[in-house]
């Protein structure tokens, strides 16, 4: 399959909350390279007057969301789970040390580079960075994801709805 075709096929995110564009070089368990395009069309520029949004950073919420998702198809490339009401749902567990270093404006392409430092089963481990144009503009030394499964988390969510007032 092609690997711009598989983003969906892999991850349950859909526009728009997808952040990840396409895929680069893809070495299932080891390495992942993605592309997210900024654009004046995004969510988060909405509202301005016509012309503005040039003069916005991405939010560096954004930024770091758009890297996880890409952190997170590495981490499922060999257990895709686009449904998640069924299977195992990823939940990101944790950021550690995560730098934004610089701005990215309308028009840049974020290049997410990724890498599994370690894949236990139920909990995967990665890290990597983003860069415009050759320049580095975040790190995250670790994002920790967990599987769980689906049931377990729905039966969970449907005694928190009974033990509310």
């Amino acid at each position: 399959m092609n690997p711009e075709f598989r983003i969906t096929s892999v991850i349950p995110h859909r526009h728009p909350a997808l952040l990840v564009d396409r895929l680069g070089e893809v070495e299932p368990g080891k390495h992942l390279t993605a592309y997210k395009a900024v654009s004046v069309a995004e969510p988060a520029y909405r509202g301005l007057a016509q012309g503005a949004a040039q003069e916005y950073a991405y939010p560096a919420s954004m930024m770091l969301e758009s890297w996880a998702q890409a952190a997170l198809l590495l981490a499922c490339w060999e257990r895709p789970n686009p449904d998640v009401r069924t299977g195992q749902v990823t939940l990101g567990a944790g950021v550690r040390d995560a730098r934004v270093l610089g701005s990215v404006y309308p028009g840049s392409v974020l290049v997410h580079e990724v890498t599994l430092v370690r894949d236990l089963g139920d909990t995967v481990v990665t890290r990597g960075s983003s860069s415009v144009d050759g320049r580095r503009v975040l790190e995250v030394e670790q994002l920790t994801f967990a599987l769980r499964p689906a049931a377990e988390l729905e039966s969970l969510a449907e005694a928190a709805v009974l033990a509310s007032p």
